[in-house]
């Protein structure tokens, strides 16, 4: 039997370092309507466009009302197929599914140094962007130009330890 071009797509995908993924979402509301439309837009457009999300293709559960805080609820589970690991990490900070299944690979993942240096980074800069974003709304205006000043400085230092560690990488290839 002929594989599917979304089998293929899949197998390729994998081979080349991504990976296959099961997401749940759950989302609530005091609007029983607003739920699924809600949960059709992080999904078609957010979730799809997000750089590194290949495809992917789920069920959105019909919303049930939670007696207890007078509010509906609804869950979505989708199959998600990412191109390398770094889409992944980047889709659970985003997206902050309430579970995440690895489905394949099945057994071991090995992570290129260089999608693991850019994972790391993405982290870290999802990290700052979110301390970035609470620190504005509890410091005084004059304190948060200051850490805006301090994260400016450590963003320019980290650019050049970047473009240093590349520099040296090029100088060891050139001399092998």
């Amino acid at each position: 039997m002929p594989k599917s071009e979304v089998e293929e797509l899949t197998e390729k995908t994998i081979s080349n370092g991504g990976l296959l993924a099961r997401l749940y979402f759950d989302m609530q509301s005091e609007k029983q309507e607003d739920l699924q439309p809600l949960m059709a837009d992080l999904i078609n457009n957010r979730l799809l466009k997000t750089p590194g999300v290949v495809y992917c293709y789920g069920s959105i559960e019909p919303p049930i009302k939670i007696e207890q805080d007078n509010v509906y609820s609804t869950s979505a589970e989708l199959t998600v197929l990412f191109q390398n690991v770094t889409a992944l990490l980047n889709v659970a900070f985003m997206f902050a599914p309430a579970g995440i299944e690895v489905i394949r690979p099945e057994k071991e993942y090995r992570i290129p140094i260089a999608d693991l240096q850019s994972a790391v980074l993405d982290a870290a800069q999802i990290s700052a962007n979110y301390s970035q974003y609470i620190l504005s709304k509890v410091l005084s205006p004059e304190d948060f130009a200051k850490i805006q000043s301090d994260l400016k400085r450590r963003e320019e230092l980290g650019k050049k330890l970047l473009e240093k560690r590349e520099k040296d990488q090029k100088g060891n290839e050139q001399g092998k």
